[in-house]
């Protein structure tokens, strides 16, 4: 199945299709956007259509082919048509644009650490928990007792 985004003002992103892969094939058995994009027209009416690949994320396709528009897209997120990319929602208004993946990343790495010595039932050691603190900007570690 073939994905694609309804764009809406400003870029948002207000509806995600899903379409059958035969509405893409054109007369020698190719997958053309253009093609979903007119199913989906003559379907729901004149929209502004994006396809959208379920398997790419922070501009990495995860099954090893070519990544497309850098993230799956969703309702909410935006479709920047100058780098031809979907990008999530902002989560804090201190995060910054990773240009790259069009991923939003904290202005401060997260802590990787076992500072507290829990361990599962298989005494494999729990990673440590963090938040994000927009008050601080800063990671807050969460207490796993």
């Amino acid at each position: 199945m073939a994905s694609f985004a309804k764009i809406g003002l400003n870029g948002k992103v207000i509806e995600v299709q899903s379409v059958h892969n035969n509405e893409l094939k054109d007369s020698n058995g190719v997958e053309q956007e253009v093609l979903g994009v007119e199913f989906l027209t003559n379907l729901h009416g004149w929209a502004i259509w994006k396809q959208t690949s379920y398997n790419t994320y922070g501009g990495v396709h995860l099954l090893g082919g070519t990544p497309f528009r850098k993230n799956f897209s969703g309702i909410g997120f935006i479709y920047d048509e100058d780098r031809d990319a979907f990008i999530p929602p902002k989560p804090f208004d201190s995060w910054i644009l990773n240009e790259t993946t069009c991923l939003w990343e904290a202005p401060v790495e997260k802590p990787e650490t076992f500072t507290q010595g829990l361990t599962d039932n298989d005494e494999n050691p729990i990673p440590d928990g963090y938040t994000w603190n927009e008050t601080t900007t800063s990671w807050d570690l969460v207490d796993n007792s």
